[in-house]
């Protein structure tokens, strides 16, 4: 599959690099970033998935997270893809908000016209792009975690839960964790799948649990003084769905913590510690 190199920049024992190819899953191109720490020749590094949240694009990770110097120390491959497809014929909000349409991706893939033909970031993520960065990047797809941020905190949960034994850990800053429950997560199942809401689990974390799905252990923080808290992140619903199915979740609350990135690069070197651990046993 090819691929177009857009920037790179050497940082912290590595190599910084933005890219783009032309995604099959979406019919758009997609950007990703890509860190790669310095390594011997010929050796395969672990790689950590990094999902971004509502509004961003693989730039607010990539300029904010201040995860380099930790992949650096751990030897570990970050991947940072968009949150959504973009570009010419893609279609958006009609109202032009900003958690529907572009930007807004949540990590499905829709059903619903006109949404459906573009909108395809499940596929993109769990089958497109791992083979693509395992094609042109010295990744080891044998060694797998993932984490996100809001949104993205939901896609890596929810892709953890259904790809059962394929990510060593899963964590998250902030996740939406029951979207059926929330007006964020109502408004963008509604309009990418529909009224069904029974099409409508496989994209709830507290319902794929709920339904049999498991992980060994789970690692979130969340801010005490994130805006979003109440009314859309409810991590009450995580700890109760984790407490009854046996699962090990660490839920850290975090005092005086926003959703900001500010909240996550102060967590971010922790939970990249914690997934080497698990990686590189």
């Amino acid at each position: 599959m090819p691929l177009t190199t857009r920037a790179t920049s050497r940082a912290h024992g590595g190599v910084q690099g933005v890219h783009s190819h032309a995604s099959t899953t979406t019919g758009t191109d997609m950007e990703f970033s890509v860190f790669v720490p310095d390594h011997a020749p010929g050796a395969k590094l672990p790689v950590v998935w990094y999902l971004s949240g509502l509004t961003c694009t693989q730039a607010n990770v990539t300029e904010k997270g201040e995860f380099r110097a930790a992949c650096a120390e751990h030897g570990l491959i970050l991947v940072a893809p968009d949150t959504s497809p973009r570009g010419d014929g893609v279609p958006d909000d009609p109202q032009g908000a900003y958690d529907f349409g572009l930007g807004a991706g949540f990590y499905l893939d829709a059903t619903q016209a006109p949404f459906d033909r573009h909108y395809r970031m499940k596929t993109y993520i769990e089958d497109e792009l791992p083979g693509l960065v395992g094609e042109h990047f010295p990744a080891d797809l044998s060694r797998q975690s993932i984490m996100g941020h809001s949104m993205g905190g939901h896609g890596a949960l929810t892709i953890s839960l259904r790809n059962p034994g394929r990510f060593r850990a899963t964590s998250a800053f902030a996740p939406i964790v029951a979207p059926s429950e929330v007006p964020w997560g109502q408004k963008a199942l509604s309009g990418y799948l529909g009224d069904d809401r029974e099409a409508w689990a496989q994209y709830d974390t507290c319902q794929l649990i709920e339904a049999g799905a498991r992980l060994p252990e789970i690692l979130v923080d969340q801010g005490l003084s994130d805006g979003f808290l109440e009314d859309q992140l409810r991590p009450g619903l995580l700890e109760d769905a984790c407490a009854k199915a046996g699962i090990d979740l660490t839920l850290r609350m975090q005092d005086g913590y926003d959703h900001s990135y500010f909240f996550i690069s102060s967590f971010m070197a922790e939970h990249l510690a914690w997934h080497a651990a698990r990686l590189n046993a």
